[in-house]
C-alpha cells in the first residue's frame, strides 16, 4: 500500500508549510494541489477573463499547460513553462483560486491528475477535498485548522515581511470570505471527513504539527 498522507483545512492553517516539512521528514514527495488551482486561477487573471464564467473556465483548464516539480525549496508550479511559485500566493490569485475551484468539471480534471500521480509514488497531499474526493482511501488522513484570527495574524505576518501594506483587519476578512466561499460551494465544499484526524493548530508550534503528523505516518508504515 502506498504511503499516502491526505490533508485537507481552510485557507491559511499552513497545510503547505506543514506538507513540505513533514514529507522531508518522511522522505517522501510533497503535492500541494491547491497550487494547481492557483495556476488555473493566475492563467484565468492573465487573460482577462471572467471567473464566473463556469464554460470559460473548463475549456481554460482543458488546455492549461501545467507542471509540477520538485525543486531545492520544494514544490514549484510551472505555468506555461514559469516558475509561477510566488505569483500564485498573493490574495488576489486565492480568491480566484476558490472561485474556479467551484467548477464540477475543473475539480475533476484536477483530481484526475491527482489521483494519477498519487498511485505512482508515496505523497503527501494537501487541499480542501483530499481526504473526501481524491484520496478517501488513503491510510492516512487529517484535517488541519486553527480559528479564523490565528490563520489571519500569520497570513499578515507573512505578508509584512514581504513588504505588502494590507492591514490585520483587511486580511481578516479575506480568511473569512475565504472560508464563507470554500465550506459553502456547490461542488465538494470545504468539511472534516469523518475518519480524518483533526489537527487544530491554534495553540500548537510549527515542529509540534510537523511531529504530530509524522507520528502518524509512522504509524501507518508499521501497520503496512
Amino acid at each position: 500500500m502506498r504511503l499516502n498522507i491526505a490533508m485537507d483545512g481552510p485557507v491559511g492553517a499552513g497545510k503547505s508549510s506543514i506538507a513540505d516539512a513533514a514529507a522531508k521528514r518522511l522522505g517522501i514527495l510533497h503535492l500541494d494541489t491547491g497550487a494547481m488551482y492557483r495556476a488555473l486561477g493566475l492563467k484565468a487573471l492573465r487573460e482577462g477573463m471572467d471567473l464566473q464564467d463556469e464554460e470559460k473556465m473548463v475549456e481554460l483548464c482543458r488546455g492549461l499547460n501545467l507542471a509540477v516539480r520538485v525543486g531545492a525549496g520544494g514544490q514549484e508550479t510551472l505555468l506555461d513553462g514559469e516558475d509561477v511559485s510566488s505569483l500564485i500566493r498573493t490574495p488576489e490569485v486565492s480568491m480566484a483560486a476558490s472561485t474556479v475551484s467551484r467548477y464540477a468539471q475543473v475539480r475533476r480534471r484536477m483530481v484526475q491528475l491527482q489521483q494519477a500521480l498519487a498511485a505512482e509514488q508515496d505523497m503527501i497531499l494537501d487541499g480542501r477535498d483530499i481526504c473526501t474526493t481524491v484520496l478517501p482511501d488513503a491510510p492516512v488522513k487529517i484535517y488541519l485548522t486553527a480559528t479564523a484570527e490565528e490563520r489571519a495574524k500569520r497570513r499578515w505576518l507573512e505578508m509584512k515581511e514581504k513588504g505588502e501594506k494590507d492591514t490585520y483587519e483587511e486580511v481578516l476578512a479575506q480568511v473569512r470570505a475565504r472560508d464563507e466561499q470554500d465550506m459553502n460551494r456547490p461542488v465538494e465544499p470545504l468539511r472534516q471527513a469523518e475518519d480524518a484526524v483533526l489537527l487544530d493548530t491554534t495553540d500548537l508550534s510549527f515542529d509540534q504539527v510537523v511531529d504530530r503528523i509524522t507520528a502518524l505516518a509512522e504509524e501507518a508504515r508499521r501497520k503496512g
